[in-house]
């Protein structure tokens, strides 16, 4: 059966004067010839993503949509009227947010993070910015340490929420943050731990002795480019420390500790020297 709002592998049927009839025994929906592209090969399934358009019809693109039904995903305002705002899928269509649906007033040309659900009563693309209701509370198939792509939420007491990987919840807290988040941003994050309830708590920075081994190389680079020495040490404020070499002052810490005992720096309190080749 054809799924709505999802990727299908579908059959050539059939050439219109409109574009291509594709789909399987008892489903048929419609390819556009704006849509279909010169290497089409009607010979061979066809993966294409299945939309309804205004009229009511099923319709077919080869665009690859920013998320399919199921899955979170950050996207613009183009247009609005009374009823909702109109968010860009990234195909012909674009897709509803209704007013009941926005956690908060939606804005024309600001993104937010929504989740992509087919309205089960007339079978149309929607989304909702409410995402509570829609956060997969299953097992987590995440190890400590794994890297992943985050969708910046709202800020809570503890922390900013976050979309880990289009699918579930994770939590990054304020006092591992040395800069300001924004909702609807996307981040490379990290697996930091996996609490009971598979709860997550994540880091925007590696978790590990690799993350010590690139901070190495970090810091050895700021080095060199400044003259071989470094107004930060065991001294300077968690904010300067991000702001110059975006790492939290716990790794750094530890990483002018590794390079210290390698002799190839010295320490003070408000600075760090290469030491010179021998």
């Amino acid at each position: 059966m054809i799924q709505t709002g999802k990727i299908n592998e579908l059959e050539f049927i059939r050439k219109t004067s409109l574009g291509l009839v594709l789909g399987e025994p008892g489903y048929e929906v419609l390819l556009p010839f704006p849509s279909v592209t010169g290497d089409v090969n009607t010979a061979e399934p066809i993966h294409a993503f299945v939309y309804m358009n205004s009229d009511g019809r099923l319709m077919a693109t080869l665009k690859t949509p920013f998320a399919c039904v199921g899955e979170f995903a950050v996207l613009e305002v183009i247009d609005q009227n009374d009823d909702g705002s109109f968010l860009d899928l990234g195909i012909e269509k674009d897709v509803f947010v209704p007013l009941r649906e926005q956690k908060r007033p939606m804005r024309k040309g600001e993104k937010y993070v929504v989740y992509i659900y087919l309205n089960e009563h007339n079978n149309r693309i929607e989304a909702s910015s409410r995402l509570a209701p829609f956060i997969d509370e299953g097992e987590v198939d995440f190890e400590v340490g794994d890297e992943v792509e985050l969708y910046i939420t709202d800020p809570g007491d503890l922390g900013y929420n976050a979309i880990v990987n289009k699918k579930f919840a994770g939590l990054l807290y304020h006092n591992e943050l040395y800069e300001h988040l924004n909702h609807g941003e996307i981040r490379k994050g990290y697996i930091k731990k996996i609490r009971e309830g598979n709860k997550i708590d994540l880091s925007l920075n590696p978790i590990g002795y690799s993350h010590i081994l690139d901070s190495k190389e970090v810091i050895l680079a700021k080095l060199d480019e400044n003259g071989g020495s470094l107004d930060l040490g065991d001294k300077s404020s968690p904010t300067e420390i991000y702001k110059r070499l975006k790492i939290s002052k716990k790794a750094f810490k530890k990483t002018i500790g590794a390079l210290y005992k390698d002799r190839l720096i010295e320490i003070s309190d408000h600075e760090i020297k290469r030491i010179p080749k021998a």
